[in-house]
């Protein structure tokens, strides 16, 4: 049975007494004592509100993000984290002091009892003294910000490599540059360039073959004709493949006579190229025989050639033949062809073998004064003084590592194994970029995204009403974020609409609406929803009546002046005669219209008058309950985990955001209390106006129906007489 990993221990078989608190509906872990930092790796992944978070796009330094990012993979998991803080409780006297969060961290609380706590001390009183504070008691992150400012104040710095800074020795820094010049360089803490005790050894050993490997070609048996044997080994090659080719075709013509004419290329093949303007190089000549083919012919070098390769042969006899065979010789035959090449065999194979080619460029008399001189003896008394540094140097870097741990690790636990920053009234998440102001509201929950379509479609499982914005900037600066609106209502709220958004460090954007995810924001904005439906709806129909009315009597005042300029044409067809059938169907419809009218006024008549705000209230309830219901589903569904995952995140609680909560993320414009207020508007609606009398009659008219309805009619009315009904009725017959 294999063994499982520290990590991912069930929290069942742990040791340590852990505490939790509820926030939002979620149970979260307390870190709030050293024992709490020190028992991480006992807790259960399955407690942790996430499980890995990005590096990229947190309001948290990413400089500290990337130390703790131990793989470089662009992430940071439980392992990670972790790590991050056992190394940082092993350095430090109260590892508590990472649930404080603070900057500068004081010398003082660097645990000294141990080696690499001596180191770190020494290395942060180092830094002050470098800045020119060595009496200060504590080192902030801005002191150890840039590393490099720091090791600038020596080229030996720990780091293996030794740049020209390092001496002043012009023969070194002569060997330093022929290094880099040959193998390349390395940079160095501070981005000077330089070399390091791996190039060194590779570079003496690349002299030594080159060295060597050019000695061997002054031996007789290589160098055949001394100096002028690599010149006349390349014009022996130049030819090779087009002589070989011309003895095997004179073989195969030996062989067999019939094959000559088709060895020495069709007559065709001739005349394709006869039409064209020829030159000696053309590539179409150059792919001919050297040579007519003829059984057992030897090369002509002089007369009689393919013109495309006259130059190349002239030269192999030049460099070739004749200091071997003899100026003499304007013929070769296939033996002493082959006799050629086996002479310059060896020279061949050991060309074939050549070593050293990296420091070729220096020559062979550079490679032995270098060898033979005291250069490489200095470059390795200045590594070894360069290491003897490494581990002063590096308490610089591990300084630097720890400054930034006591500063960012609470917050970064703060917001990965629980989420108490989030659901706190004073702080902000890592993932919260700032506060959008927008239709009277504030929001606080608005993250960066890079691709707002891509973000959407897993943000839209959290059930909230998200609205991306392109913000901008002065300068050109662009950015984009997902603002989650969590209170009042979207009646406003449309692709388009600009508002304004604060970043973490104060600066204003300019905010545009390009993309809404709808979803429910309020219980009240549930309930009138209906209701505003149903405006909207009779408002579009009221504004296309009229288009169409609009519409149609434009067309009746363009057709006028013609149809009085001709009044028998303005007479146009006779009018169409009703259906009857049409009649009948309407007279139905309104018919059951009507008793569906009777039916309902009976029942409300039946009704004591106290019953009838009951009434009114079933009818709303019908009406927006419904749509309480689905929104209220709806609203404890909203979750914050898909907004994260589609950033990156991968977040294993169930973070609601339920509706007090959702109330403390947006906020509304509310006037502050003891605020002076007056009700006085000078662009009020006059009393008396038009909007105020139809008021008026809806209200009387509403009044006498009931009044008619429930039996106390105002107005006195004669009885009718006694044989009316039957009069009516006769008349119905």
């Amino acid at each position: 049975m294999s063994q499982i990993p520290p990590v991912l221990r069930s929290a069942a078989n742990a040791r340590h007494t852990w505490k939790f608190f509820r926030s939002g509906g979620l149970d979260q872990v307390s870190l709030a004592t050293a024992a709490d930092l020190l028992a991480l790796d006992q807790l259960d992944q399955k407690l942790w509100v996430a499980l890995s978070c990005p590096v990229k796009g947190l309001e948290l330094d990413e400089k500290t993000l990337a130390l703790i990012d131990a793989d470089g993979d662009g992430r940071i998991r439980v392992p990670e984290l972790i790590a991050a803080v056992n190394w940082a409780a092993a350095r430090l006297k109260d590892p508590a002091a990472l649930l404080r969060g603070v900057d500068p961290l004081p010398l003082a609380a660097i645990n000294d009892s141990t080696a690499d706590g001596k180191i770190l001390l020494a290395g942060a009183r180092q830094i002050l003294a470098s800045l020119g504070r060595p009496n200060d008691t504590a080192i902030a992150v801005a002191a150890t910000d840039d590393v490099s400012r720091i090791f600038a104040a020596s080229p030996l710095n720990g780091d293996g490599v030794i740049p020209l800074e390092a001496t002043t020795d012009a023969d070194v820094q002569a060997l330093i540059k022929d290094i880099v010049a040959c193998l390349g360089g390395v940079a160095d803490r501070t981005g000077s360039i330089g070399i390091t005790a791996e190039k060194t050894a590779l570079f003496y050993t690349e002299l030594a073959d080159y060295v060597a490997w050019l000695e061997k070609s002054s031996a007789k048996e290589i160098a055949i004709l001394g100096p002028d044997t690599e010149a006349a080994c390349t014009a022996l090659k130049a030819v090779r493949a087009k002589v070989d080719d011309f003895f095997a075709r004179c073989r195969l013509a030996a062989f067999d006579a019939r094959a000559i004419e088709a060895l020495n290329r069709q007559e065709t093949e001739y005349l394709a190229i006869a039409a064209k303007d020829l030159k000696i190089t053309a590539e179409e000549v150059a792919g001919f025989p050297l040579s007519r083919i003829e059984a057992n012919r030897p090369l002509p070098l002089f007369q009689a050639t393919n013109p495309a390769w006259s130059a190349a042969l002239e030269k192999l006899h030049a460099a070739v033949v004749t200091p071997v065979l003899g100026g003499s010789r304007t013929t070769l035959t296939e033996a002493e062809w082959m006799d050629l090449n086996a002479r310059f065999a060896a020279y061949e194979s050991w060309l074939g073998g050549k070593a050293g080619s990296a420091v070729e460029k220096l020559g062979l008399d550079r490679a032995r004064e270098l060898l033979a001189g005291r250069g490489r003896a200095a470059l390795e008394g200045l590594l070894a003084q360069d290491k003897a540094l490494e581990p002063e140097f590096n308490a610089i870097t591990a300084v630097d590592r720890l400054v930034r741990y006591h500063r960012d690790l609470r917050t970064l636990l703060h917001n990965f194994i629980n989420l108490s920053d989030f659901y706190s009234h004073d702080r902000l998440a890592v993932f919260q970029a700032g506060t959008l102001y927008i239709d009277s509201r504030s929001c606080e929950l608005c993250i960066r995204v890079e691709d707002p379509a891509a973000h959407a479609l897993l943000a839209t499982s959290s059930k909230a009403y998200i609205a991306y914005m392109d913000c901008h900037r002065v300068g050109g600066r662009n950015l984009k974020i997902a603002a989650c609106v969590t209170q009042g209502d979207a009646d406003y709220l449309t692709v388009g609409r600009n508002g304004v958004f604060y970043d973490r460090k104060g600066d204003d954007w300019d905010a545009t609406i390009t993309k809404i995810i709808e979803n429910p924001i309020s219980l009240r904005q549930a309930f009138w929803s209906p209701y505003k439906k149903f405006v909207r709806l009779i408002e579009e129909q009221v504004a296309k009546r009229a288009a169409a009315a609009d519409a149609e009597a434009s067309t009746k005042l363009a057709t006028a002046p013609g149809a009085l300029a001709n009044p028998d044409q303005a007479k146009g067809a006779p009018p169409k005669k009703i259906d009857i059938g049409t009649v009948a169907a309407l007279g139905v419809a309104v018919g059951a219209i009507g008793g569906a009218i009777a039916t309902v006024a009976t029942g409300l008549t039946r009704l004591a008058p106290w019953q009838l705000p009951l009434v009114l209230v079933a009818l709303v309830l019908v009406i927006s309950l419904p749509a309480v219901i689905i929104a209220w589903l709806k609203l404890r569904q909203r979750t914050l985990g898909p907004i994260l995952d589609a950033n990156g995140w991968a977040i294993n609680g169930r973070v609601k955001i339920n509706l007090p909560f959702g109330n403390a993320l947006t906020e509304r414009a509310i006037i502050p209390p003891g605020s002076q207020r007056s009700l006085r508007d000078p662009y009020a609606e006059k009393k008396g106006g038009r909007r105020t009398i139809i008021v008026i009659v809806i209200l009387v008219l509403v009044f006498l129906g009931l009044g008619k309805l429930f039996g106390f009619w105002p107005f006195a009315s004669e009885p009718a007489p006694q044989d009316e009904p039957a009069q009516s009725s006769e008349a119905m017959n």
